[in-house]
C-alpha cells in the first residue's frame, strides 16, 4: 500500500472527535460488575508440552456470562517468587495456538498468559479452543457485525469482558505479582489490550501493537480491507442502519478507552498499513493522558515491526519495571 493516509506531522497532531456515548462509563462498569458477580476461580491443569525449561498450564476461567474461556499459562521452571506478568491477546481470527509458539516472554523471565478469543481460532495459526455460546442476529461472515445493532449484544462486549476477567484470573495465580501486570497484543489483540487498560486499575503498562478497533468512522470509510470491510458489507445490505451501528461502535472504540488509560503505553504503527490505517492508531495514541511512546514503521504494512518490535517491547518494559 502506498502512503495514502495523513503525513507523519499531521498524524502526530491528529485528535478527531469520536462518538462517545453519554453512558459509556456506566455501561462498562455495569458490564464488568455483572461478570465479576458471577464469581468463579481459574482452574489450572499442568500439561506436558515438551518444554523442560517452562511449566505449562492449560487454564480455564469464567468470562462474560460465566462462560469458560481457555488460555495457556507459562512460567520459567523452578521459579518460586512472584513475577512480573504479561497477559497477551490474539489478532483477529486466531486462537491461543500451542504452548511452544508462546515462549518469548516466559524466556525473558516473565510469567505469561495468552487468552483464547471466544468464537475465533480458525482463520490462521494452530487453532483455538473456546466457543462463543451466544448467538446473534443477522451478521456478515466474521466477528465484526455480530450483534452490531445493540451495545448489549455486540460481540466485543463479550470479548472485552473476557479480557478483563483474564486479568482478574491471572492476578490470583501464586507466581504472579498482581501489581506488575502488563497487557499486550497485536491488531485485534492490541485493541483488546487498550480496552483492558482503560477498564482495569493497577496495571503497570500496556503495549498495543498496530491496534485495531479505533476511530471506526474513519476506518470504515477509509480502507476496503477486512475486517473493517465486514461493516461496510453489512451496511450495504442493511441500508439506513448507519446511525445505530456507529452508536454501538462508540462503546467499543479504542479512542474512548485510550482517554481512560492511566499507565504508560508503548504503541506501534505502520505507515503503509491498509488494515489498521495509521490515522486510526494515532487517533487513539494521541488521547493518552500519561507520557507514552510509539514506534513507527514507515515502510511496513500490517506486520509492523514484527519480531523486531518484540525486542523493543522487551527493552521498554524492562526499563519501565526497573524504575
Amino acid at each position: 500500500m502506498p502512503f495514502l493516509d495523513l503525513t507523519l506531522p499531521e498524524l502526530r497532531d491528529y485528535r478527531p472527535e469520536v462518538t462517545e456515548p453519554a453512558d459509556f462509563d456506566e455501561f462498562w462498569s455495569t458490564t464488568i460488575a455483572e461478570a465479576r458477580a458471577i464469581g468463579g476461580a481459574p482452574t489450572l491443569t499442568r500439561v506436558d508440552a515438551g518444554l523442560t525449561a517452562f511449566e505449562t498450564y492449560d487454564v480455564e476461567f469464567p468470562g462474560f456470562g460465566g462462560h469458560g474461556i481457555r488460555g495457556w499459562y507459562l512460567v520459567p521452571a523452578g521459579t518460586t517468587g512472584r513475577l512480573a506478568t504479561i497477559v497477551q491477546f490474539n489478532g483477529y481470527g486466531g486462537g491461543r495456538g500451542l504452548p511452544h509458539e508462546r515462549l518469548a516472554w516466559a524466556s525473558a523471565g516473565y510469567a505469561y498468559f495468552v487468552m483464547d478469543t471466544r468464537g475465533q481460532g480458525s482463520n490462521w495459526g494452530a487453532g483455538g479452543d473456546t466457543p462463543d455460546p451466544v448467538g446473534s442476529g443477522p451478521a456478515t461472515p466474521g466477528s465484526m457485525t455480530r450483534g452490531i445493532e445493540s451495545q448489549n449484544d455486540y460481540y466485543y462486549r463479550r470479548v472485552f469482558t473476557d479480557a478483563v476477567r483474564a486479568v482478574d484470573a491471572v492476578r490470583r495465580l501464586d507466581r504472579v505479582d498482581p501489581d506488575r501486570v502488563c497487557v499486550t497484543g497485536a491488531s485485534q489483540g492490541g485493541a483488546i489490550a487498550i480496552a483492558v487498560a482503560g477498564l482495569v486499575d493497577g496495571l503497570v503498562a500496556v503495549m498495543p501493537d498496530v491496534p485495531f478497533l479505533s476511530h471506526f468512522e474513519r476506518a470504515v470509510g477509509f480502507t476496503d480491507s477486512n475486517p473493517y470491510a465486514e461493516i461496510v458489507k453489512y451496511l450495504s445490505v442493511h441500508r439506513g442502519k448507519e446511525a445505530r451501528v456507529f452508536e454501538t461502535l462508540g462503546y467499543f472504540d479504542g479512542v474512548n478507552f485510550a482517554k481512560r488509560i492511566r499507565v504508560p503505553a508503548l504503541y506501534s504503527v505502520a505507515l503503509m498499513d491498509d488494515i489498521c490505517p495509521p490515522s486510526t492508531v494515532f487517533a487513539s495514541f494521541n488521547r493518552l493522558a500519561v507520557a507514552s511512546d510509539i514506534e513507527i514503521y514507515p515502510f511496513n504494512n500490517h506486520e509492523g515491526g514484527d519480531a523486531h518490535h518484540w525486542v523493543k517491547q522487551a527493552r521498554w518494559l524492562a526499563s519501565l519495571l526497573a524504575g
